[in-house]
């Protein structure tokens, strides 16, 4: 009894000064406060302990304190010739206050010498990835969430191994909780042969993390340079559609060609010099000079992550429902919008605008069709259109706006995107790219169906419970 007692007592103290920590020592905002308040009153004896797996923020600023100074060094000298009044115009009035955003808020360079090809389909993205592997003369730099050391993923460690052993540097940076699967064992011959690899913030224990939380989530290649993939797939074989489980998986990632390049490759490098400690010093030499009448197609690569205060994906997505004036097309596997957003969407929806959003019939997590499903409501009386994904799974991030912009990247619309997960988007403007945009997207429409507010009221009484209750700690998913 008195052993009893004494726990019940250490974990009542727990619970107050977590309690006390979220309240005037992390001062989070106060919806997130809530939910974890909740948390910790409903699991008296569990709360703190998922407190500290997924919501202890205290050493955040700690953690990336070098990593911010060492971004802001760089980014100053690479950026300290650029200046934006001398391109913003470069893509017309239209949404120009979007670029002068990205570049204001997050040091994103706007360039027009690029050509693009968009891919919908992994098997078509991954036999050109793997074709322009297999013909890079200089460098190879690739950064991914998820690396599995399946067929796919060895068939492209074997690429990168035989460029290894033909004289080039190629350096592989995998998350580590992401990619937590990729063994020693299929690596083993890559780094015998020089290949450099590294991991984005791993445990403190080998085989254990228990940092659930700020997770780099880019998905980024850049070959000699000259080309640059970025978009929402990973390296599985789920991805190429080989898991019966998802079956066929509809995603959007394009190759750029262009000076854009060079600002996914920055990226990259700010990411590598952080996760391996390689100092590199002369980053001019990965940098690709291109003929100027390559491309016309404006690009500005943004980025964001929790080393920052502000959440600059999460802007630029706002900025964009916004400013549309005719119509917004939305695909995103995990519908979990702050208040901003969620009231962009909704007073988008009550002006006029034609908002459509399709999401996961079949989701990869049970808890998130809760959680989509807590936020339908609200945006079918706003006059949201809203379907659901019938052949397979889609794991797509884009928004197209006016036929004119299209943000494809890794970015979800959802808060873990924009607060706790290092993403990157491709802001596209062109309307070529944006109509092709638009037509892929009438296609999902085509095998997907419409969640009208006859078929949400008609749900059942056990899911309105988990809507309400997900509801609860949506901003801690």
């Amino acid at each position: 009894m008195n052993i009893l007692l004494g726990l019940t007592v250490i974990i009542l103290v727990l619970n107050i000064l977590f309690s006390l920590s979220l309240i005037f020592i992390e001062r989070k905002d106060p919806t997130t406060t809530w939910a974890w308040l909740l948390i910790l009153m409903i699991l008296p004896g569990l709360g703190f302990i998922v407190y500290i797996l997924f919501g202890q923020n205290l050493s955040r600023q700690k953690i990336f304190k070098e990593k911010i100074k060492f971004d802001e060094k760089k980014r100053k000298k690479l950026n300290d010739k650029y200046n934006l009044s001398n391109h913003c115009h470069d893509g017309g009035e239209k949404f120009a206050d979007l670029r002068r955003l990205n570049f204001n808020h997050s040091g994103a360079k706007y360039t027009t010498n690029n050509k693009v090809n968009v891919y919908v389909n992994g098997k078509e993205k991954f036999k050109q990835l793997i074709e322009d592997i297999k013909n890079a003369k200089k460098f190879i730099h690739v950064e991914y969430y998820i690396f599995r050391g399946d067929t796919l993923g060895k068939k492209i460690i074997d690429e990168l191994t035989k460029k290894v052993k033909s004289g080039l540097e190629v350096r592989l940076l995998v998350d580590s909780m992401g990619s937590r699967m990729l063994t020693k064992k299929v690596l083993k011959e890559y780094i015998e042969a020089g290949g450099k690899f590294s991991l984005f913030f791993p445990g403190i224990l080998p085989h254990i993390n228990t940092r659930i939380n700020y997770r780099n989530h880019r998905k980024i290649v850049v070959i000699d340079g000259r080309y640059g993939y970025v978009g929402g797939f990973n390296v599985g074989k789920e991805y190429i559609n080989e898991d019966p489980e998802f079956g066929f998986w509809r995603d959007t990632h394009v190759r750029i060609e262009g000076d854009a390049v060079n600002a996914l490759n920055e990226r990259f490098l700010l990411d590598w010099g952080h996760a391996s400690g390689e100092e590199i010093n002369d980053y001019n030499r990965y940098s690709e000079g291109f003929n100027k009448n390559l491309g016309d197609v404006g690009i500005q690569i943004v980025t964001s992550g929790p080393d920052h205060k502000e959440e600059y994906i999460r802007n630029s997505y706002l900025k964009l429902i916004n400013n549309a004036k005719k119509n917004l097309y939305i695909e995103t596997p995990y519908l979990v919008p702050d208040s901003p957003i969620l009231e962009a969407l909704k007073i988008s929806a009550l002006s006029g605008i034609d908002v459509q959003i399709i999401i996961p019939g079949k989701p990869d997590h049970f808890f998130m069709q809760w959680a989509a499903s807590s936020y339908v409501g609200e945006l079918l009386e706003a006059g949201v259109k809203l379907y659901s994904y019938q052949n397979g799974f889609i794991h797509a991030k884009t928004i197209v706006a006016d036929g004119t912009v299209m943000s494809i990247g890794t970015a979800n619309l959802d808060i873990r995107s924009f607060k706790l997960n290092f993403e990157v988007n491709a802001f596209i403007y062109d309307d070529r790219i944006a109509a092709a945009g638009e037509l892929q997207f009438k296609e999902d429409i085509s095998v997907s169906e419409e969640i009208t507010k006859e078929i949400y009221d008609g749900r059942s009484f056990s899911l309105r419970i988990k809507e309400s209750l997900i509801r609860l700690v949506s901003p801690i998913l």
